[in-house]
């Protein structure tokens, strides 16, 4: 309004306070049904300040958003972090493939994104390793000088992002460790965070240039953490946070938030990691995801499905108990098996061929307690969240075979 008297309101205003109910945010609800997580204010505003000081924008950067702003990861780095700094924010309409994130990128030129594995393993499986296997010289290349492969590939890639990339923020799950050693080679300008919805999300992050192939990097600003119960002699335990990122609690649900939240403060967040020498933290697994081996070992599902995702012909995977052994259920590339084929011999044929080149290529590379007993080939896709996690539970419990459907 020109004239500010002439605008009446009635009632009165309540300004919000910083520990006041901001937003309720749902998991993603991989291991079961989705939890409504209460975030103030105050939570929002420290994951946007930890955000500045891992790396700096102002008003000339562009953001491309291509994840969902119902999940705290984008709402805070793509939504409120630009607000912030007064960044500009272009949006893509449809689902990121390659193909239209490519083009998208190319019209925008953007230098910050943020991303989930999925979706940069999906640009380096379709645009990268095509490039080297198609060329003689960029074969003879990788086995003779790799570095110089990499950076003259990982340059191209870099082009393909518009050319103007600075930041390309990776989190929501643990990145491929074959696609982000080639990301560090390449020099590809990536960082790697760690968080949960209950942190409003960052709780460790890596900076650009800083960033050490597997590690999740050390605790965001202002943001403390530990690791409890550590074990004596794998120095792994669950990782623990406390800071003003920490949730107010689950929405209707105190039984479950006292389980979760200490009485000083720190949020467990259910995750096995590890410390090197300089702060680093690695995560290993989740503690409801590891399995007990006949021995009382702890094994890692996660671990193993990073070895099998680098078979080549290999989508994504996911590793059960089952009887007592280990069960790798498989997705493979649809051009590598067509089960519009499946009525055929030869398709039987390559079916058993596929799943025994898998368990013989896992087993070489795992240690002695990690080794798969069965492989078993997924028809469909995995069941996923929106920020494109596999639903474990869904296929804990199902004897799945290689027409089977996760359970509803």
């Amino acid at each position: 309004k020109k004239d500010d008297k002439a605008f009446t309101c009635e009632g009165h205003g309540v300004d919000p306070q910083a520990d006041d109910l901001a937003s309720i945010i749902y998991t993603s609800g991989t291991s079961g049904k989705a939890k409504g997580v209460m975030l103030s204010h105050r939570n929002f505003c420290q994951n946007v300040i930890a955000a500045y000081h891992a790396q700096k924008a102002g008003k000339r950067d562009r953001w491309l958003s291509i994840l969902p702003m119902s999940h705290t990861y984008e709402m805070a780095f793509s939504v409120l972090y630009p607000l912030y700094v007064g960044g500009c924010v272009y949006y893509i309409q449809k689902p990121p493939t390659p193909s239209i994130l490519l083009q998208a990128m190319k019209k925008v030129r953007p230098t910050i994104m943020c991303s989930v594995p999925l979706i940069i393993e999906k640009v380096y499986k379709s645009s990268v390793v095509p490039t080297i296997e198609k060329s003689r010289v960029l074969s003879w290349m990788k086995k003779h000088t790799p570095r110089l492969l990499y950076w003259l590939v990982g340059k191209k890639l870099y082009q393909s992002f518009g050319g103007k990339l600075k930041f390309f923020g990776i989190g929501g799950s643990k990145l491929d460790s074959t696609v982000e050693d080639f990301l560090n080679k390449a020099g590809f300008p990536y960082a790697i965070g760690y968080g949960l919805t209950e942190t409003a999300p960052l709780i460790t992050n890596a900076c650009v240039g800083k960033t050490v192939v597997g590690s999740i990097g050390v605790p965001a600003y202002n943001v403390e953490v530990k690791l409890q119960n550590v074990n004596p002699e794998t120095g792994e335990g669950e990782i623990v946070a406390k800071g003003d990122n920490v949730m107010l609690g689950y929405y209707r649900d105190p039984e479950r938030t006292r389980s979760v939240l200490t009485d000083d403060g720190w949020f467990r967040t259910n995750d096995l990691a590890c410390q090197d020498s300089k702060g680093r933290y690695y995560i290993k697994g989740r503690l409801g995801n590891m399995i007990v081996g006949p021995s009382g070992e702890n094994i890692y599902p996660e671990e193993i499905e990073q070895v099998i995702n680098t078979f080549s012909g290999v989508n994504e995977s996911l590793v059960v108990e089952r009887n007592g052994k280990l069960v790798a259920l498989v997705k493979f590339d649809d051009n590598v098996l067509d089960w519009n084929q499946e009525r055929e011999d030869k398709f039987f044929d390559n079916l058993q061929s596929m799943k025994q080149a898998v368990l013989e290529y896992v087993n070489k590379h795992v240690s002695k307690q990690s080794k798969i007993g069965e492989v078993e080939a997924m028809k469909d896709n995995f069941e996923k969240t929106a920020t494109h996690k596999i639903r474990r539970f869904k296929y804990k419990e199902k004897q799945a075979d290689e027409t089977s459907q996760p359970e509803k």
